[in-house]
């Protein structure tokens, strides 16, 4: 799963990136999202992203209740520190993909909206 999450990570940077500069990608990545953004996908959309918050919020649990345990004790496993770090990869992992994808989905909201108002603008100096 951890593959998978720095795959979705580097995706989604590469899709801010392509999003925030001016560049030839730009206006094919917007014609995509705006496709994506019709239909089922925002439904799609909506129901990965509670499911990841909620094996987030999971993994956050499971890591604080692995740090209660060792403060109740004197010394920490092991087994309890490698799986401590483990839910802590998974979680930020996790945290910073729903990031990046609010981030992607609000760049893509404002582009729409500059590329309208500059329309608007020609039609009126016109």
């Amino acid at each position: 799963m951890i593959y998978l999450l720095f795959t979705v990570l580097l995706t989604e940077m590469a899709l801010v990136v392509t999003l925030s500069f001016r560049n030839p990608l730009r206006k094919l990545v917007i014609s995509l999202l705006d496709k994506l953004k019709q239909g089922r996908g925002p439904i799609v959309a909506k129901t990965v992203g509670a499911t990841i918050l909620v094996v987030f919020l999971s993994a956050v649990y499971s890591a604080l209740d692995i740090q209660r345990r060792s403060k109740e004790g004197s010394m920490i496993n092991p087994t309890d520190a490698v799986l401590m770090s483990h839910l802590l990869l998974l979680a930020s992992l996790m945290g910073f993909s729903l990031f990046l994808a609010l981030i992607a989905d609000r760049l893509h909201y404002y582009i729409k909206e500059i590329h309208l108002l500059r329309m608007r603008l020609e039609e009126a100096s016109t």
